[in-house]
């Protein structure tokens, strides 16, 4: 008799833990799945030979409203209409080493939600996180590589 209460209370912890441990294993997937990731281009950056000059033609001829920086394209947020965003379009100068170790002549930006929470993500999923979120008065940045080697900038703006 007591060998069989015993063998019933110990498969009962057995249930129990099992089912707590699926609950928090379940939990933690649904929140890696529910979590935003990229919300949108955050900006377009190439190489050329004359940043001030493309900068002046893209004025000229395509109505671009530039800047030292580029140009800024605004808009409103989809999930909330009274948000407004941008996106950067910027030229930089061919020399430029901001885009290395990649050896591409462009880099793009995405706009992120969590930061951290992203960045924690991605270096558990293997991801190579090149260097430390960086926080400025328009948002936090930090880069990555994507599977080709490719140098890709995250930002979470302060524009939300």
């Amino acid at each position: 008799m007591i060998k069989r209460t015993l063998l019933i209370l110990a498969l009962a912890i057995s249930f129990g833990v099992g089912f707590a441990f699926n609950t928090v294993l379940t939990n933690t997937t649904k929140k890696h799945i529910n979590m935003k990731r990229v919300t949108g281009i955050g900006g377009i950056f190439f190489k050329c030979n004359d940043p001030a000059k493309v900068r002046e033609w893209y004025k000229t001829h395509l109505g671009f409203d530039t800047n030292e920086y580029g140009a800024k394209f605004e808009w409103k947020q989809k999930e909330d209409s009274t948000q407004e965003g941008y996106t950067l379009w910027t030229p930089f100068a061919e020399k430029t080493k901001y885009f290395e170790p990649s050896a591409k002549d462009f880099m793009i930006n995405y706009r992120v939600e969590n930061l951290e929470a992203l960045v924690t993500e991605l270096k558990k999923e293997g991801v190579t996180v090149l260097d430390n979120i960086e926080t400025y008065d328009y948002g936090k940045f930090v880069h990555i590589l994507d599977v080709e080697g490719n140098k890709i900038e995250l930002w979470e703006p302060t524009d939300k």
